[in-house]
């Protein structure tokens, strides 16, 4: 039994033993020092942005079509003469294709044969009523030498009613001569109309470039057949001038009302990585659309393209100028996000924590004492370090692009160290359990020596 006794108390000793070594082992090694995360405040140029997608657009766009049904069987030469073709450059009045005009010259020559027969026509009228002014002459002088006779033995009334009759039939003739001649001289102009409608159809089976400038899109090929109705058949896509561009860029209703016309844009295409092209705001269209409950506007940004580098359809990654600064202290934003443990502030600041908060969102700014947040300047406060505990830099809070903000104040200075957070420091401290078992060590033996003489 005393044997028994004496384990059981061997036992509750190596027992304590374990539990104050363990409660030691997590005083000094199981708890990590605190340490802080800093950044410098910096003096640099800052602008606030708003992002957006485009794409790029040539600045005007023709579309050459068919007004003429037909075959194409041909195309024309290009300023460097070439065969037209995508990128080809044409000069206005350059002929682009050749439509088969076989069934519009027949009509040519069907019209010019109307047209010269209705002038024959009108010739024809025209003696005609030569022949009846000369019978109604004719006519007028018997009448009147019969009224001179009168009915009487040298004449007789039937001759006399004769003569009264012709005269009044000629004179009948000669009107519906004149009629002749103003329905021919109508027939005329009515072919004339035609011919030259049918001449303007022959002419459009040739296809010529409105403008000057660069195909963008061919849309048909030789041997194809165009049907021209209702709608002209689209040939031929012509940019006018591509030494300037636009992007067409689609921007949200929450920040359409920052953009304005002659705004500085930046953007970049991935076609060339690293290279900043420079823009402005040309054209806010107001045919806003709606995807997914999402409302956008169209936004027009003008670029020059004398280099000739941006192509038509790139997309683009653009920023809107909102604001420039330069040269201004600025700091990171989770420099302003962090806040401290009331322990870790320095005991002189304690009492002030609550209104070091004036001037953020939860502040009712009207109603501050302080002039500068009554006209909407906002304030901010920084954290440095002060003897192992932490300290306040109350600011005011200037513009920010997101990532860094403007910071003023009479102890804010390049090169201000401002805490951002928290880290944990034991990268150097022995973390090593004292229960953990340790594998016994065997001593190696040098590579390709001989064994050590004990």
């Amino acid at each position: 039994m005393n044997r028994i006794m004496k384990k059981v108390i061997v036992v509750l000793i190596v027992g304590v033993v374990a539990v104050t070594a363990g409660i030691t082992y997590l005083k000094s090694n199981g708890k990590n020092d605190s340490s802080f995360r800093t950044v410098t405040v910096k003096c640099e140029d800052l602008l606030a942005t708003i992002g957006a997608t485009g794409t790029v657009e040539p600045e005007e766009l023709v579309d050459v079509g068919a007004q003429v049904a037909g075959q194409i069987y041909a195309f024309g030469n290009d300023k460097d003469g070439n065969t037209v073709d995508y990128g080809s450059r044409v000069e206005e009045g350059t002929v682009l294709a050749q439509i088969d005009d076989s069934l519009y010259t027949a009509d040519v020559a069907l019209a010019t044969a109307q047209w010269e027969a209705a002038i024959g026509g009108v010739q024809r009228t025209e003696a005609d009523i030569e022949q009846m002014k000369a019978k109604l002459e004719q006519a007028k002088r018997d009448w009147e030498r019969a009224q001179k006779l009168g009915p009487s033995e040298a004449l007789a009334e039937t001759s006399y009613d004769a003569y009264k009759a012709a005269f009044e039939i000629t004179q009948a003739n000669v009107a519906v001569g004149k009629a002749a001649i103003v329905q021919a001289k109508a027939n005329v102009d009515q072919t004339e109309a035609t011919l030259r409608r049918a001449k303007r159809n022959l002419g459009l089976c040739t296809i010529k470039s409105p403008v000057k400038g660069v195909i963008i899109d061919r849309r048909v090929n030789i041997g194809q057949t165009v049907v021209a109705s209702l709608n002209a058949p689209s040939l031929f896509l012509i940019a006018k001038d591509l030494k300037r561009m636009q992007v067409w860029v689609a921007v949200n209703e929450a920040d359409i009302g920052s953009i304005y016309p002659g705004q500085p844009v930046t953007f970049t295409v991935d076609a060339y990585p690293g290279e900043v092209f420079k823009g402005e705001v040309g054209k806010i269209r107001l045919n806003a659309t709606m995807t997914q409950n999402v409302v956008t506007y169209t936004v027009e940004v003008i670029t020059d393209n004398s280099s000739g580098r941006l192509l038509p359809y790139l997309t683009a990654n653009l920023q809107f100028e909102l604001s420039r600064r330069e040269n201004v202290p600025v700091v990171s934003n989770s420099a302003l996000r962090w806040s401290p443990r009331p322990e870790q502030v320095a005991e002189k600041f304690r009492s002030s924590l609550d209104s070091l908060t004036e001037g953020g969102s939860s502040v009712d700014s009207s109603k501050s004492n302080d002039p500068n947040l009554r006209a909407g300047v906002k304030y901010g406060v920084l954290w440095v370090k002060d003897n192992g505990f932490v300290k306040p830099i109350k600011v005011i809070i200037g513009m920010t692009d997101g990532t860094v903000t403007e910071v003023r104040g009479d102890d804010v200075k390049e090169g201000l160290e401002v805490i951002t957070g928290e880290q944990r420091a034991a990268a150097n401290q022995d973390t090593t359990n004292p229960f953990t078992p340790k594998l016994p060590t065997r001593n190696r033996q040098p590579t390709g020596g001989k064994p050590k003489q004990q």
